[in-house]
């Protein structure tokens, strides 16, 4: 850390889950304050400028956020800000960041598993297996090679996933804000015109007003008969009503949901029994060991940029909510 050795001391509030790897690298300016719990957060936030909140349910999160009133910067290893008070921070916090990318790679691994699970029919040789049956041909013999894949979202993750679909030999078109539609994009006003062309829709764009429901009925009825849609963005991506009812008439092949509205899912829930679903209960950013450590390399470096009063990376704006 580059910072003058006078720079008066700031107070931080600190993860718990992150001391091991981090107290013995923060400069000397910083004061932390440890916390693990709820009640121990409400105590680290008080007069702390600086906050990386993290808790297992965002809404304790959001308990904290509320709580911090000296917060200059606002940090989460979250990729969606959906669920926090976006008003409080916008008018407390000067900086927020979050964690895109962090998880992108295992979020990427995943949807290509999806994939392969989906084409290779490979549930039902779990099942096979399981009942000790074998099998005397594939219940899947789809190729993922010559296939189309339309990656709505063309963030870190979005990124992520298309290259290594690529390498299956699937053809990709992207969605992202700037695009012109001859150079493998196409801009958010053009992609539900084109859904009947892709093999794979894949969801991987942040929740905000503008993405709620952004697949309804509309959208399904517009897909392939063969298309399935993988969704590892956010449950209110999708109208989960229209979902069944597209599932069930066979309007598409099948669904690849790492996520739902609402988490957890009713046992109840009709998507639970669907053959043509699989359901991973929001696990995909979850399969990973390295996402603190890159999280705490990417807080020690904006540290440094905080220091120097200089912009931070991964810095959120808040009007569009990522």
């Amino acid at each position: 850390m580059n910072t003058p050795a006078s720079r008066s001391p700031i107070k931080a509030a600190l993860p718990s889950i992150v001391r091991a790897d981090i107290c013995s690298r923060l400069p000397p300016w910083v004061v932390p304050a440890w916390f693990g719990t709820r009640d121990e957060g409400l105590t680290a936030c008080a007069d702390a400028e600086i906050c990386w909140l993290h808790l297992d349910e965002p809404r304790e999160i959001a308990t904290l956020i509320e709580a911090a009133t000296a917060m200059r910067w606002f940090n989460t290893i979250y990729t969606g800000l959906d669920g926090f008070p976006l008003d409080i921070l916008r008018h407390r916090a000067g900086q927020v960041t979050n964690g895109a990318g962090l998880n992108a790679i295992t979020i990427a691994e995943y949807v290509v598993m999806g994939m392969l699970t989906i084409a290779k029919g490979y549930r039902e040789v779990v099942r096979a297996q399981d009942r000790r049956e074998w099998l005397s041909t594939a219940p899947g013999k789809q190729e993922l090679a010559g296939s189309r894949a339309l990656i709505v979202g063309y963030g870190e993750i979005g990124k992520l996933i298309a290259e290594r679909v690529k390498s299956f030999g699937v053809e990709v078109m992207a969605v992202r804000r700037s695009a012109t539609g001859d150079d493998g994009f196409l801009d958010p006003g053009q992609w539900r015109e084109r859904l009947g062309e892709f093999d794979w829709i894949v969801l991987a764009v942040p929740a905000t007003a503008e993405t709620v429901r952004m697949i309804g009925r509309r959208e399904l009825v517009s897909m392939r008969t063969s298309a399935v849609l993988i969704n590892v963005a956010r449950g209110t991506l999708v109208d989960q009503d229209a979902l069944v009812d597209a599932l069930q008439k066979r309007h598409i092949a099948g669904a690849f949901l790492d996520v739902t509205d609402p988490e957890p899912l009713a046992p109840s829930h009709p998507l639970w029994g669907m053959e043509n679903v699989h359901i991973s209960m929001h696990l995909s950013g979850r399969s990973q060991t390295r996402t603190m450590e890159r999280a705490v390399s990417r807080f020690l470096d904006n540290l440094c940029l905080y220091a120097a009063g200089s912009p931070l990376k991964h810095a959120v704006d808040l009007d569009r909510g990522y």
